[in-house]
């Protein structure tokens, strides 16, 4: 019974297939030609009469209608059914029949040896590669001439390569892509320079197409004219217009960074926690930006990351690599004090406010991506801070050594951001780099940045203080709506187009932030004091209720010296968590020990691991 959810048997019902099967039934058994010619007409008729009743079925009950081929399970395994022989002597008949008034006829008997021939190309070509899935059956179907007619050099290039397998495998995944471009990538793949750098060293990622060429806009193929999605599959390094690497290292000022960066007029628009491949896309498309540059992400390859381990080779790998380095027992600290920011603050997240609201609601209840259901982070699951640590905390020594280049590398100690150094350390940075500071200054470098900790994570806020309230409470017009933005020097790049209202408030005990008004709005405060009185009244509520949250906040952050005495008490995790910190130190040991030094709490980790040797050594004795 005909089982219209098989591919399989819908491709043998093609009339292509039907046909050519009866002329092989023929050549194997016999009969004569006006035979066989009767057998083509019944089949034909009998097809056409199929696909008459198919059609005025589904017209009748179109949930009748076949699913297409694509969905079907086995749509792969009927792909392969068109490379038949039975199916390719179909299409000749079919082809004479359609040309026949043409002259069809007389050429039907070199078509058919011509078909018995691609057919033996095709069969060697399936028994050789076992990469040949859907999209490359779809490829050949659409390009099957152009494979015929340089099938000798496709199979040079398959047979000169066939001992590296991920230059095949990136073949057969861009087939059509490959096909269509061959002279160009043929070129290239049996160029010295491809042998030089990707296979000579057996690299996992090789690119397609000659990444100098992709470089050069006055080819007709560059990277301008690459979609990123498809530079992404064909395995294309990011092109040759980044300034630097930044490894982003979690725990270690990331947040400050980005910020500082954008400030700067920096492009560093990749965020490693997006996933999949869109770091690359994102990376690949900064096309006209003045001063772009490359992010690698911290997690080498995990679960759920698995697209980092590419990335990273696709990375330039001739710009010099920046990073930071933490005191790693403040990185941990760091780990679990991290708040689940986007359950935190959704994106639906309120940020508007009226002045006579409760303000008690702008205030976010803080979740914690490690203690679900619980309001203050602790030590209670150590074991998943290990592992944690294992996939994005301590990698550098991994991707160091997945690196394999003899770049440069530039590394400043994390107690270099801090609020007093943070200015200085962008100035070197920026002779380092030749980037611009202009846009920065100390007080941009000396506040908190990031929110991952819970603290003000709920900034910026607007207050809005609207003329029909002002009517209600105070009985006062006023045409437009007041405005009081409540925000952060980091978070407000335009504050020059605000006016600084923040020293009509003595009652704010975090100097990062700050409260802006519109210079309109300004004028109006400031020529009623009835209406400003009024507002101040309102906000230093807000403000106490601010610091209330903050100071409630800071108390719940779990410290190093909680980290240390858990350690002390519970010996089982020291030994492994010496072995990663042993593997992430291993550069700076060698290059900057001095940055050592000044890490308090790994100084009193390291007694912790010698103190617990000296025991085992003891015990042994």
């Amino acid at each position: 019974m005909f089982d219209s959810n098989s591919a399989v048997e819908r491709i043998k019902n093609h009339l292509a297939y039907k046909l050519g099967q009866a002329m092989i039934d023929f050549k194997q058994n016999g009969g004569g030609y006006i035979a066989l010619f009767k057998k083509f007409y019944k089949i034909k008729k009998q097809h056409k009469k199929e696909q008459k009743i198919y059609q005025q079925t589904i017209q009748v009950f179109p949930q009748l209608k076949y699913p297409s081929l694509e969905k079907c399970s086995d749509y792969e395994q009927a792909l392969r059914y068109k490379f038949h022989l039975s199916y390719m002597l179909g299409e000749v008949l079919i082809k004479a029949y359609q040309n026949w008034y043409k002259g069809a006829g007389f050429k039907l008997k070199n078509n058919i040896k011509k078909a018995n021939k691609e057919f033996q190309i095709f069969r060697e070509i399936f028994k050789e590669f076992d990469q040949i899935n859907s999209s490359i059956l779809e490829g050949l179907i659409d390009n099957k001439q152009l494979f015929l007619k340089e099938f000798p050099r496709i199979k040079n290039i398959l047979k000169i390569h066939q001992d590296y397998k991920a230059i095949l495998d990136n073949i057969f995944h861009n087939f059509n892509y490959f096909i269509q471009n061959f002279d160009l990538i043929e070129e290239w793949l049996l160029s010295d320079d491809f042998k030089e750098r990707y296979k000579k060293e057996n690299h996992p990622y090789p690119s397609l197409l000659n990444p100098k060429k992709l470089n050069d806009e006055t080819e007709d193929i560059n990277y301008n004219n690459i979609p990123a999605e498809l530079a992404w599959e064909m395995n294309l390094p990011l092109p040759d217009r980044y300034k630097f690497v930044w490894l982003f290292k979690c725990g270690s000022g990331s947040a400050a960074l980005y910020t500082l960066f954008d400030f700067c007029g920096i492009t560093s628009k990749a965020y490693p926690w997006t996933g999949k491949n869109s770091m690359y896309l994102s990376m690949y498309n900064y096309k006209n930006d003045c001063y772009p540059i490359q992010i690698a992400p911290c997690a080498k390859d995990s679960e759920l990351f698995p697209e980092n381990h590419k990335l990273l080779h696709l990375l330039d790998s001739k710009i010099t690599l920046f990073f930071v380095m933490r005191d790693p027992i403040s990185i941990i600290k760091s780990g679990i004090n991290h708040i689940d920011l986007r359950n935190t603050i959704p994106s639906n997240f309120k940020r508007k406010f009226n002045i006579v609201d409760n303000f008690k609601d702008i205030f976010p209840v803080i979740k914690y991506p490690y203690y679900k259901n619980q309001e203050k982070p602790n030590l209670n699951y150590f074991d998943k801070i290990i592992e944690d640590c294992k996939k994005f905390y301590f990698t550098l020594g991994d991707i160091l050594n997945l690196d394999n280049t003899n770049r440069d590398i530039v590394c400043i100690n994390f107690n270099d951001l801090s609020k007093d150094r943070c200015y200085d350390t962008f100035k070197y940075l920026s002779s380092k780099f030749g980037f611009d500071i202009n846009k920065i200054n100390k007080t941009i470098c000396s506040g908190r940045i990031g929110k991952e900790s819970g603290q003000m994570c709920y900034l910026p806020i607007i207050i809005n203080c609207s003329g029909q309230i002002l009517k209600q409470y105070l009985n006062l017009k006023v045409e437009s709506d007041i405005n009081i933005l409540i925000t952060t020097y980091q978070l407000c790049k335009n504050i020059y187009a605000y006016e600084n209202i923040t020293n009509e408030f003595d009652n704010i005990i975090y100097d990062n932030i700050i409260i802006l008004v519109l210079k309109d709005d300004f004028d109006v405060l400031f020529h009623d004091s009835r209406l400003f009185n009024f507002i101040k009244e309102k906000l230093n509520v807000f403000i106490e209720l601010l610091n209330a949250y903050e100071n409630n906040v800071i108390k719940n952050f779990v410290k190093e010296e909680q980290i240390i005495d858990y350690l002390k008490n519970n010996k089982k995790y020291i030994n492994t968590l010496r072995e990663l910190i042993n593997k992430e130190l291993t550069y700076i040991r060698i290059n900057h020990p001095e940055y050592i030094k000044t890490w308090k709490y790994y100084q009193e980790f390291e007694q912790m691991c010698k103190e617990l040797d000296d025991d085992i050594q003891e015990k042994d004795l």
